[in-house]
């Protein structure tokens, strides 16, 4: 398994090719606000462990393993920006709060908040309902203040 360090690095990839067709070296390092003497380390690390193929000078492709882990690392952060969105958190703390926490769970745990995504997907009077709770709470804690 990846370090959290080469999960970020391997989901960043992801997104570039993704996005662009391609990942250079630069396009990392701005991405995730490293110097590319960092990104050259990790990539070569990288393809040490069989993610992906490195050239130097010429640049780098995902291999099945990598793309793999990339389109999954992919999944879990977007898994957890609509979780933490569905459940009412504001919108500024949401990618701080992702990249805080995405490391630090286990699959079985990203797959269960997967269930309970689907589970309020499923029927909007649900997140009405949460929503309803929520406000509530709200109000006992500012009754309770003043």
């Amino acid at each position: 398994m990846p370090t959290p360090s080469m999960e970020d690095y391997l989901e960043r990839i992801y997104v570039l090719i993704d996005e662009k067709g391609y990942a250079r070296v630069s396009d990392i390092a701005e991405a995730l606000a490293v110097h590319p003497s960092s990104v050259t380390k990790m990539v070569q690390k990288l393809d040490k462990s069989k993610y992906l193929v490195y050239e130097r000078y010429r640049g780098l492709v995902l291999t099945a393993k990598g793309n793999k882990i990339g389109k999954r690392l992919v999944y879990r952060h977007e898994l957890l920006e609509t979780f933490l969105t569905m459940i009412g958190v504001d919108e500024a703390h949401i990618y701080r709060d992702v990249e805080g926490i995405e490391h630090h769970l286990s699959w079985d745990a990203i797959d269960r908040i997967g269930d309970v995504v689907q589970y309020f997907q499923e029927d909007e009077e649900r997140i009405q309902a949460l929503g309803a709770v929520q406000k509530r709470n709200e109000e006992t804690v500012a009754d309770e203040e003043e």
